[in-house]
């Protein structure tokens, strides 16, 4: 009788316990999950890695403090090799698979303009990592981007060049989206402040030696030579222009800024100036600035989790991420919520600048939110 009972008790016990474990199951949050798609590895990788490793550091942040309202963040991160078929690709898989409320990314203008379309078909808020103005001119519904336009880089240039009256100018830019895109601001821009683009030379993505663009813009003898392209392009003209003996002014778009290209270029790099965000300057920038806190803190937990440097890109992925977060919080699980939320977005601060979004504006910034860098003994340098 003793061992009966004793067996009705413990089957008892057993169904009491699995009730409780499936009602702690019920009651667990469901996770919030969002999409990411970097350039992780191809020529892009020096912009997509900083930016998967940006996005791994929020997601650990936002979990370590309690998630997204009680809710836990999940990101779900795909490589596209830097290439638009494997970007399409991991993009569909993230809306139809994943079913994921947001996405962040890509890294590449190109890869971003391939996506588009399927974003806005899909009504997915995507927040891009890429810079080319034509991600958000015009305007897209569903589609939001953290990286400075082009357009302000090149009025950042003019800024210089009408101060040291540089007026003929060589342009050379890698012949992607990305590089394709400065030029035609260039071209758009500069004649307006008394400047001519007196040669234009383009290389691949993957091309390793340009002395012979290099060699024909040297011929046109210009003021100074703008090259437009994220690395390890740029590295290799500066190296290839120094070579050849030329002494004219080299001048980079902000897809160079970050550690990666002062790797790749060498001693060659130092006196190269270009327009980049406050991020690689921080520690020159006045503690008074309201951009300040998040720069330097941004810059501390990425310097202490991975050992080296934060840079631009990264940034990206963290203003991006950071805006999806913002939303959640604020709306909760809902796409077009979320979207109507970023648009709405004022006063953001981010490690690009100080966001004000509207429909009219997807970007939220504008050319204040560049500075120009000059490169002095391998190191970042704010010019006054």
């Amino acid at each position: 009788m003793s061992g009966r009972t004793l067996s009705v008790a413990g089957m008892l016990a057993a169904v009491l316990g699995l009730l409780l474990t499936g009602s702690s199951l019920l009651a667990a949050p469901e996770p919030y999950v969002v999409g990411a798609v970097f350039d992780i590895t191809g020529p892009a990788s020096p912009l997509g890695t900083p930016e998967r490793d940006t996005a791994r550091l929020v997601e650990e942040m936002v979990n370590r403090t309690g998630g997204i309202n009680g809710h836990p963040l999940r990101l779900v991160i795909y490589d596209n090799g830097s290439e638009e078929t494997k970007c399409v690709m991991a993009f569909k898989k993230l809306i139809e698979k994943d079913e994921v409320l947001a996405i962040v990314g890509p890294s590449q203008s190109g890869t971003t303009l391939a996506v588009v379309n399927i974003v806005e078909a899909a009504q997915v808020p995507l927040v891009s990592c890429a810079a080319s103005i034509k991600i958000v001119s015009p305007v897209k519904k569903w589609v939001f981007k953290t990286p400075q336009n082009d357009n302000f880089a090149v009025q950042k240039l003019i800024e210089y060049f009408r101060t040291h009256r540089i007026k003929r100018i060589a342009f050379i830019n890698v012949a992607n989206a990305f590089g394709t895109s400065g030029l035609e601001q260039a071209q758009k821009l500069f004649p307006g402040y008394g400047m001519s683009i007196i040669a234009t030379e383009s290389f691949g993505p993957t091309d390793t030696d340009m002395t012979a663009q290099l060699t024909r813009i040297r011929a046109a003898n210009p003021d100074a030579v703008v090259c437009w392209g994220t690395n390890p392009g740029p590295a290799l003209v500066t190296r290839n222009m120094r070579q050849l003996g030329m002494t004219q002014p080299l001048f980079m778009s902000h897809g160079v800024a970050n550690r990666k290209f002062i790797e790749l270029a060498g001693d060659a790099a130092d006196g190269v100036i270009f327009p980049a965000g406050r991020l690689l300057v921080v520690d020159a920038i006045p503690k008074t600035d309201p951009r300040y806190r998040v720069l330097a803190r941004y810059s501390k937990l990425f310097q202490t989790k991975y050992g080296r440097e934060a840079d631009t890109f990264g940034g990206h992925a963290w203003d991006a991420l950071h805006l999806v977060v913002a939303a959640l919080k604020a709306v909760g699980p809902d796409r077009a919520k979320m979207r109507d939320y970023i648009e709405k977005t004022r006063g953001f601060v981010g490690t690009a600048g100080i966001f004000n979004f509207s429909p009219q504006d997807h970007n939220g910034l504008s050319k204040d939110a560049f500075v120009m860098v000059k490169i002095s003994n391998g190191r970042w340098e704010l010019m006054k």
